[in-house]
Parts: C-alpha cells; structure tokens; sequence
C-alpha cells in the first residue's frame, strides 16, 4: 500500500515535492512487479515510486511530464505507459521531454539528471544541445494547452517565454 514518505535522495524529495504541489501526486510504494522504468510505476494519474529500485530521479520528472500533458478529464485514469487516444505518441513524447526540461530548470536540478547516459535511447546530449540553443520541439503543443508561451508573444506581454511555464497542467 503507497505511502506518503520522506525520500532519502535529496533531488528525488525536491522532484516529489514539487510535483506533489502541482496537483501530480507522487507516492512511496514498494513494487514487486515489472515496471516499465525501474522504481516508477504510472497508476490512476499517481506515480508510485519504489526508492529502492530508483535509478534515475530524472525519470520522475519525465514520467511526471507525460501526465502533466494529458488533459484533465484524463489524467486520473491513466497507468503503465502512457497513452492518450487520438494523440500522436511522438507528439506526446517531445512534449514530455520539454516540459520535464522546463521542470529540471525551474527545480535547479542539472538537466542532465533527467537526461542522463542511460535515457531516451542515447538521445540526451542531442536533445540537451537543442534546448541550449533555443529548439524546442514539442514547444507547440505546450503553447496550444496554455502551459507556455512563444519568445515573441511573451515579449508583448512582458512575460518570459518558455522554458518559463504559465502553468504545469493541462487544462
């Protein structure tokens, strides 16, 4: 049964409390079955996590962006992988990567926690060179959901463009 719990890794209790405060709750649980990263397990819109068999706190955040992303009416019924009907999952997964990116800054967590050696099938100093040179794919969506805004539209409003977030939830 998950518990509410202190985590010993200080970047996994900053990441859970964070994503506790913005509406995505993130638990302690001991799993004994597979999952589909090692310690982390998508159920009902919560992500349980297993400290014991955590190897990269990064991937919290990244599980963490693939509900953030999810609309609101779905998001509590979503576990394992996740998956949203009528969505492309490339589409999906570029605006999970992006905003997890946005995260790991807005935490000061070195994003190379979350894009560490052993993730996004050996694409995470691809994708690390992008973000430090401004290309931001999955940004469009991330706009059209409200969550960001463009360089030129927030410098109209006077606001900070992404990697800021208006908001960290899909409507």
């Amino acid at each position: 049964m998950p518990q509410e719990h202190i985590f010993a890794d200080p970047i996994t209790e900053k990441i859970a409390v964070f994503l506790n405060g913005i509406g995505i709750p993130l638990l302690s649980a001991v799993l004994d079955g597979p999952t589909f990263l090692p310690g982390i397990l998508v159920e009902n819109g919560r992500l349980l996590v297993d400290e014991a068999k955590l190897l990269y706190p990064g991937d919290l955040l990244h599980e963490a962006g693939h509900l953030a992303v999810a609309p609101a009416a779905l998001r509590g019924s979503l576990s394992d992988e996740v998956h949203l009907p009528d969505a492309h999952p490339g589409q999906i997964e570029m605006e999970a990567i992006l905003w997890s990116y946005a995260a790991a800054l807005h935490l000061e967590i070195d994003p190379r926690v979350v894009f560490h050696d052993h993730g996004y099938y050996g694409r995470s100093p691809g994708l690390l060179f992008n973000f430090s040179v401004g290309v931001y794919p999955g940004i469009k969506g991330l706009h059209e959901y409200g969550m960001t805004l463009y360089e030129a539209e927030a410098a109209a409003q006077n606001a900070r463009p992404f990697p800021e977030m208006r908001k960290w939830l899909r409507d």
